[in-house]
């Protein structure tokens, strides 16, 4: 695995599938916004979303490149460790979005902001295993 491209194609994305497992190891995909930084792929999402929850649980999680629909995956699937962040982390994770998606995604972060709060979204650092 290439150093540069630790997550494969999800790397450089337009968006990433996110797998996370139930507690029977059920697979449940996603589709997301996602920005590398170094060695991890920074993600922003819902507070309460069941991703979150499970994550929670169980840390271990693929991400993939894919489309807005989650499908048509490319690359290989790559398995990491994922990581709920913390206030100062979640707004990071807030600015890689921005960054990254340009106006769009400033205009998405900052309506989100106003729809649910500092506290209505969370990022999550996902670190290939």
């Amino acid at each position: 695995m290439a150093a540069a491209q630790p997550f494969d194609a999800a790397t450089d994305a337009k968006y990433v599938q996110l797998t996370t497992f139930r507690k029977d190891g059920t697979p449940v995909a996603s589709p997301l916004w996602a920005a590398a930084e170094g060695e991890t792929l920074i993600m922003w999402t819902e507070t309460t979303s069941w991703k979150v929850k499970r994550i929670r649980r169980d840390p271990h999680v693929v991400v993939q490149a894919c489309d807005a629909r989650g499908k048509n995956l490319r690359g290989r699937p790559v398995e990491g460790s994922a990581t709920i962040l913390d206030g100062a982390g979640t707004e990071h994770a807030r600015q890689l979005i921005a960054k990254k998606y340009g106006i769009v995604g400033w205009i998405l972060v900052k309506a989100s902001r106003l729809r649910r709060g500092e506290d209505g979204t969370v990022g999550i650092s996902i670190t290939p295993r």
